[in-house]
């Protein structure tokens, strides 16, 4: 039988974070010796070794990074699954609409607008959250739709459809000679020893190499900007967030970016949400 229990992919995901038994059984609120025998148990029914144990603790195998990865997805799916469920089952619940904060701005409060003039609509709670997050948000069951950003967004999984494309600017310090341009070029802004672009993480939460400030947060690099530290390249409706120690500046060969609305592939539940997204779409001012 090689059916697994969610209990069992608990126990190992812990053990594999803590790497030490002692730790991985205080964080899951039981005694050790029942882990090691489940963890011991686990091993036998799938035929492999997925710990290597030392007086100082643990260590994965080859295996148990491949089982590790795998075990997060599935917890999360049936996490996912539950708080799904759940929300189904309320029909008073609010939709839950997930927007990266200060992107598209003005096509989010078209929709938001529409959508409270609708006899009968559900009501629509909006979720902000910080670069890439969500895709994450969907995937966990934390929301029903998003709005995301073709190139940069993860959109594996997902039924999408488009919305709006539009060109990127270049958020510079007020005070800076780019800032009195009308226009700039991806190699004008690549080319600026003292005003490097700020890094955002990838999709895997890694950085791209270069000599700009590493950021998560808006705020982070709204601040960076408005110090002369850094600047950044981001879709055009993105500057409603702008200080006004910022200056928006057309990146004239910039790639277009593209806004879509997301959901999980398959979903029902937000469909009148995406009905009034492509109605919207092309008015957003």
């Amino acid at each position: 039988m090689d059916d697994l229990e969610t209990r069992e992919l608990r126990y190992f995901v812990a053990v594999a974070e803590e790497l030490h038994f002692g730790r991985a059984a205080e964080r899951l609120g039981i005694a050790q010796p029942p882990l090691s025998r489940a963890i011991l148990q686990l091993e036998r029914r799938l035929g492999v070794k997925l710990l290597d144990r030392d007086r100082r603790g643990a260590a994965l195998t080859d295996a148990g990074r491949v089982l590790l990865r795998e075990a997060r997805t599935a917890l999360d799916a049936v996490a996912a699954a539950v708080r799904r469920t759940r929300r189904a089952g309320d029909p008073e619940r609010p939709l839950v609409l997930v927007t990266k904060a200060g992107a598209s701005h003005e096509l989010l409060r078209v929709l938001l607008d529409a959508l409270a003039g609708e006899p009968g609509a559900a009501p629509v709670e909006v979720l902000l959250c910080e670069v890439g997050e969500q895709a994450h948000r969907l995937r966990d069951g934390q929301a029903d739709v998003a709005l995301m950003h073709r190139p940069f967004d993860d959109l594996a999984g997902f039924d999408t459809e488009d919305l709006h494309t539009e060109g990127q600017v270049a958020i510079v310090p007020a005070a800076h000679p780019l800032a009195a341009r009308d226009q700039l070029t991806m190699a004008d802004v690549r080319d600026v020893p003292d005003l490097p672009i700020a890094r955002w993480p990838r999709l895997d939460g890694t950085y791209p190499d270069g000599p700009g400030p590493e950021v998560r947060t808006q705020s982070q690099l709204a601040q960076l900007v408005a110090l002369g530290r850094a600047l950044l390249v981001i879709p055009a409706s993105s500057r409603a967030w702008q200080w006004p120690e910022h200056v928006a500046v057309p990146v004239v060969d910039a790639p277009d970016v593209t806004t879509v609305i997301a959901w999980p592939r398959g979903g029902h539940a937000a469909a009148r949400l995406r009905d009034t997204a492509r109605l919207v779409a092309d008015r957003p001012a």
